[in-house]
């Protein structure tokens, strides 16, 4: 939690991006583990993203990580598989300030998802759905349970994937919907519903397009936007167009790039050594 605006971190980096001030900028984990989580949410990024759609982290590898990311002063936001109510449940259950929901393609299906990530409350949100057993959701706020059940509406943020066709042709409508709070693109799978090799899309004009449409859609209606990133040429490029909030790579991509080029490295000195 920021001390100064009683928000999440991920929250207060988002207002403040939107304000015309500095990105929000995240790391992706798809390794589990509770060490390298606290390392990553302690290098000063304002969330980690915990990936349980594309990662190698089950459900007691994500409690571990909230918590860990959340003591290293980031906020955690878990990716869910799907947009089935029992994951969304288990990721904030688990502490999370945050959820991103992949494959978001209707209204509808926004709206349910806004449904199952907020608790029922007449002043805040009457149509929500979320169950008030989980127990474990408090400390990663630094909030009392009780405390945390009656702000967690305010506090959670709520991120929907638009990474096919659709999803672009029906952004807008998307955008629309109470509860949402951010859009996101998926550049892989968004390249792939449009025929593309997905990790052509940087080069190709059409998945751009769509993107800024979606973009646009998401500032015409008040709503955060955000957009991956391999590394931080392609981060500040998307911030440049506008986008609030990106991540600066992930773990596998870090360790992948930075182990090759080390063996690169050592295979020529030893060449040059014989």
């Amino acid at each position: 939690m920021d001390p100064t605006t009683g928000k999440t971190r991920l929250r207060a980096s988002l207002e403040r991006a939107a304000a015309g001030g500095d990105p929000s900028v995240g790391q992706w984990l798809e390794f589990p583990g509770y060490t390298l989580a606290r390392t990553v949410g302690s290098l000063g990024c304002d969330w980690v993203l915990i990936d349980c759609e594309h990662g190698n982290i089950d459900d007691a590898a994500m409690y571990h990580a909230v918590a860990a990311v959340a003591s290293g002063g980031a906020s955690p936001v878990v990716r869910v598989a799907g947009s089935e109510n029992w994951m969304i449940k288990r990721a904030l259950d688990a502490g999370a300030h945050g959820i991103m929901v992949p494959m978001c393609e209707t209204a509808e299906q926004a709206t349910a998802i806004a449904r199952f990530a907020h608790y029922p409350n007449p002043q805040t949100f009457p149509s929500g759905t979320r169950g008030a057993g989980g127990l474990f959701a408090n400390p990663s706020f630094a909030l009392a349970a009780p405390e945390y059940l009656r702000r967690a509406n305010e506090l959670v943020t709520v991120i929907v994937q638009i990474e096919s066709r659709a999803g672009v042709t029906n952004c807008a409508e998307i955008a629309a919907v109470d509860g949402i709070d951010a859009l996101f693109i998926g550049p892989n799978d968004l390249a792939s519903s449009m025929g593309y090799f997905a990790f052509d899309h940087p080069k190709i004009p059409e998945v751009q397009e769509a993107s800024a449409k979606v973009l646009a859609a998401a500032l015409d209606k008040g709503k955060f936007a955000g957009h991956f990133a391999l590394g931080a040429e392609e981060a500040a490029k998307r911030v440049k167009q506008g986008w609030h909030f990106v991540n600066c790579g992930a773990d596998v991509v870090a360790i992948t790039a930075w182990m090759t080029s080390e063996m690169s490295k050592l295979s020529s000195a030893i060449r040059e050594k014989a």
